[in-house]
């Protein structure tokens, strides 16, 4: 059943295009605003939208062109009026909206236009709904464009990143919808021209080559003598150096090859802002691919979750989100549940070493105590004061004393 989205601000208009659309046999939902609308594309991904181009906050038109900076429309938009004219049709269609509806509208061209729309979302290949071009971010974008650049040229790309790697990502991003996908990182058996003629035309990926052992680096050189001839492209990642690589036993030879094409990725840690938006795609992915039951947070919760350090990465951060949505009672996943699952997880990451004096292992937790909580309340004296039970002068003496650098924000002083 195809959905629809329906964005108007008067409640007479949207009740009655559900109520005909409804009888189409069309699944559809309302928003009344810019903002319910940006929440329902988000939340409900309609494969259509009608929207109107005079509502009180944002205009049709504004919102139009926040969608369409970014990247290409996910679902047709047809813009409605009362009071069009041929320039604003002009605007509409050149910032990607599909086709313009005047108010009245004639039942007929409604359908008809609604028809069209979808049949040409049909035809449209799907994306993942993990690939960076599903995702609005500007830094995002740009690393998007970067590795389809250099794909166009080269079957093979080293991703060379910090802790927090943003891999499964980027390698999404280039996987062509319906073709293979082979993790050579999870190929434990030897690698033959059998398994290479299944994977043909699609990705070969490896998520951290400091994680393959001997067997897996012979698959991986072997992979890479065929990608021509399989019309296969290989996106890899490490943290690693070429001489950490060599001081592990890897090939000299086979190191050459696989850093010869490299691309500087930011990571997660980098990224921290753009973590909520990911995590809103995470969510809505399990839930459509019937992984977890249908989940959302509340911006506690989101912010909790851009404040925590996500070291390992995507693959961190995916597991996180699966466990919160399939072990949350309720629809909406509570900022307790975020804190208490990341605290507990920072915890048991952060344990300490005891065979330190007391003295270096009080220091090393306080050390470990403080730049936990001061990471979650986004380097808030105030607020880090208030948790932590510390006059403001005495935490920023202990602060000094660990050796924690913070910089005073405004309101804190």
């Amino acid at each position: 059943m195809a959905k629809i989205l329906v964005v108007d601000d008067e409640v007479g208009i949207r009740e009655l295009l559900q109520e005909i659309l409804r009888d189409e046999g069309y699944d559809v939902a309302q928003a009344e605003n810019a903002a319910s609308a940006r929440e329902a594309r988000q939340n409900f991904q309609p494969d259509l939208i009608l929207l109107d181009i005079w509502m009180p906050d944002t205009d049709g038109i504004s919102l139009l062109k926040e969608w369409a900076a970014g990247g290409p429309l996910d679902a047709p938009v047809i813009m409605m009026s009362g009071h069009g004219s041929i320039d604003t049709a002009i605007e509409a269609v050149r910032f990607g909206a599909l086709d313009f509806l005047e108010k009245p509208i004639a039942l007929q061209k409604l359908l008809a236009t609604v028809k069209r729309g979808l049949q040409r979302q049909t035809n449209k290949p799907r994306q993942h709904p993990l690939s960076l071009s599903a995702f609005r971010s500007a830094a995002l974008r740009d690393l998007r464009k970067r590795l389809e650049q250099m794909a166009q040229k080269c079957r093979q790309i080293l991703l060379r990143t910090g802790p927090g790697s943003l891999a499964e990502l980027c390698a999404r991003s280039l996987h062509a919808s319906g073709t293979p996908w082979l993790d050579l990182g999870n190929l434990h058996q030897p690698l033959d021209l059998g398994t290479l003629e299944d994977a043909k035309g699609g990705l070969l990926f490896v998520e951290e080559l400091q994680r393959l052992g001997r067997a897996q680096q012979k698959n991986l050189a072997f992979a890479l003598e065929r990608l021509e001839r399989y019309d296969l492209h290989l996106l890899m990642a490490t943290t690693s150096t070429p001489e950490q690589l060599l001081t592990e036993g890897w090939e000299p030879g086979l190191i050459a090859r696989l850093f010869d094409i490299s691309l500087v990725s930011p990571s997660l840690l980098e990224l921290k802002d753009e973590v909520p938006e990911i995590v809103s795609r995470l969510l809505i992915h399990f839930s459509e691919s019937g992984e977890t039951p249908s989940r959302r947070l509340g911006s506690a919760a989101l912010h909790a979750l851009r404040n925590t350090p996500w070291g390992g990465g995507f693959g961190e951060l995916k597991a996180a989100i699966r466990s919160l949505a399939l072990g949350a009672l309720n629809e909406e996943i509570s900022a307790d549940e975020v804190v208490r699952f990341v605290s507990r997880n920072a915890n048991a990451a952060l344990a300490l070493p005891l065979d330190l004096p007391l003295r270096e292992a009080r220091e090393s937790f306080e050390r470990m105590y403080f730049e936990h909580h001061l990471q979650l309340e986004d380097g808030n004296i105030t607020r880090l004061a208030e948790k932590t039970g510390l006059e403001r002068t005495h935490l920023y003496r202990k602060l000094k004393q660990l050796g924690i650098q913070v910089g005073r924000r405004q309101g804190d002083a």
